[in-house]
């Protein structure tokens, strides 16, 4: 179980890392923090280049995940981001993400919160400084899924117009 948490943990928290790195840095072919932030505004978000910066850096969180470091708060970070996306992206193309649906973002929100129930592992910083017994289990898992839940909700809420959205989409 510990080499397929670690392998789970490293594939998945860079491949969100390197999500992360395309919207903050511009690494890997992405848009950078001025472009994401555009993007951002493009479908409503207000403040923009802030919530692109703490998406980026939710994201940026994978490294943690990764590495077993803190693994409920990065995977609170990865959950967040990805049930936003979900939201307000993916939700209405359905679920196959060969048409831009929600398959992949839910995938990588599914793998944070089941990795914060069970724990990061035998081969994680949080094994070696003796805290992943104090931060694991279902209940670190559930509260993960609610409060990523629930902060997505109230971003979506509190910082998008979507009368703006909804009148560009219909021009």
């Amino acid at each position: 179980m510990a080499y397929g948490l670690l392998l789970l943990r490293v594939v998945a928290g860079g491949t969100i890392f390197a999500h992360g790195a395309q919207k903050l840095f511009g690494w890997f072919g992405g848009h950078g923090l001025r472009g994401t932030a555009g993007f951002f505004e493009n479908i409503g978000f207000r403040p923009p280049f802030l919530l692109a910066a703490l998406a980026g850096l939710g994201e940026a969180g994978g490294v943690l995940f990764a590495f077993g470091f803190v693994t409920p708060l990065a995977a609170l970070g990865i959950a967040i981001v990805m049930f936003n996306a979900i939201a307000v992206v993916h939700w209405s193309k359905g679920f196959f993400n060969g048409n831009g649906g929600l398959e992949f973002p839910l995938l990588l929100a599914t793998v944070a919160v089941a990795v914060a129930a069970t724990g990061p592992g035998r081969f994680s910083v949080d094994r070696a400084l003796g805290w992943d017994d104090n931060l694991s289990g279902v209940w670190w898992g559930v509260g993960v899924a609610v409060v990523a839940a629930a902060v997505s909700l109230l971003t979506v809420a509190t910082t998008r117009r979507r009368a703006r959205v909804e009148a560009t989409a219909a021009a």
